[in-house]
């Protein structure tokens, strides 16, 4: 089984919410990565960035706060910041795990811009939350702004945003060059940088992208064998935390679909993931999407854990 090409996405459990968590985390992440690469696998790496772009977000607007002189920095900026601080983690604990067990790859970052369409939908109702806990009187000045605001009962308010749905890949073609000449590459973290195309100038929008809808997009444009998804459960579930919970072990795109349909997948947790499953398959029948936890990787390369998704 050798140069079978995986995109492999990480969630908020691989990488941790603080600085040092991040850092200790990715060198747990690093060797489960690692045991891919001894299974043969090539891959192409995306992550999530959700609190380290709110961190940061945070951070800029407090900067300003302390400082007028000092622009607060818009979203497209922070997702750009969080991109770097992320994979910079990533890619040297894997770097570092992979020539401990003597595998000499190059390791590098991308950052990512997707181009969003400026009418989605999500743009006249955001969703996301970002940034500080702010009180009524910062939340007015953010409406004044044109920025949405709600309020989180005993917290204060916070800033949401957009997750439009992606387009392209800006830099797809520089990621399949790397891919192609066999190297392990990190791209597209937390959904990619939202851009919006303006004639030939791409101009940053104020927004977040999914990360596992930028995920299956990213695995079907570079034609990838097989997706996989690491997140917080060792399978994915029917009847999920009740009593007769029972692990899915494969399904296809049609039963996919027909839970999608049953209502069976959480809306903000595991309901992205098999879309992004689904939008794969559909453009690669041939591929195939595994669904699993960090620690549980191990075993479902044996089969042993995890759940399989195939188009038919």
């Amino acid at each position: 089984m050798d140069n079978i090409k995986a995109v492999v996405s990480l969630g908020h459990d691989a990488l941790g919410v603080t600085t040092n968590e991040q850092m200790n985390a990715t060198k747990v992440t690093a060797k489960a990565l690692a045991d891919l690469v001894e299974a043969g696998y090539q891959l192409t790496i995306t992550h999530s960035n959700g609190p380290q772009v709110s961190m940061i977000h945070k951070a800029m607007t407090e900067l300003h706060r302390m400082y007028i002189d000092y622009t607060a920095a818009p979203m497209c900026v922070c997702s750009a910041m969080s991109q770097g601080y992320v994979g910079y983690d990533i890619q040297n604990s894997l770097k570092a795990e992979l020539t401990g067990r003597g595998i000499f790859k190059p390791v590098s970052t991308i950052l990512t811009q997707v181009t969003v369409d400026p009418y989605d939908e999500a743009f006249y109702a955001p969703t996301k939350a970002i940034g500080r806990n702010m009180s009524k009187e910062d939340a007015d000045t953010e409406i004044k702004k044109g920025n949405f605001v709600k309020e989180d009962p005993g917290k204060g308010y916070r800033r949401i945003v957009a997750a439009p749905k992606p387009i392209d890949i800006v830099e797809i073609d520089a990621i399949k060059a790397l891919v192609d000449a066999g190297q392990i590459v990190i791209a597209c973290g937390g959904g990619g940088i939202p851009v919006i195309q303006q004639g030939h100038v791409l101009k940053g929008a104020s927004a977040v992208i999914e990360k596992d809808a930028i995920a299956g997009k990213l695995a079907a444009d570079l034609m990838s064998d097989k997706l996989i998804i690491l997140t917080s459960v060792p399978y994915v579930y029917k009847n999920f935390e009740k009593e007769d919970q029972e692990p899915i072990t494969h399904m296809n795109v049609t039963e996919a679909k027909a839970f999608i349909e049953a209502g069976e997948f959480g809306e903000v947790d595991m309901l992205p993931k098999i879309e992004a499953a689904i939008e794969f398959l559909d453009a690669n029948h041939e591929g195939s999407v595994l669904i699993t936890s960090l620690a549980s990787v191990d075993d479902a390369l044996k089969g042993k854990a995890g759940t399989t998704i195939t188009f038919g």
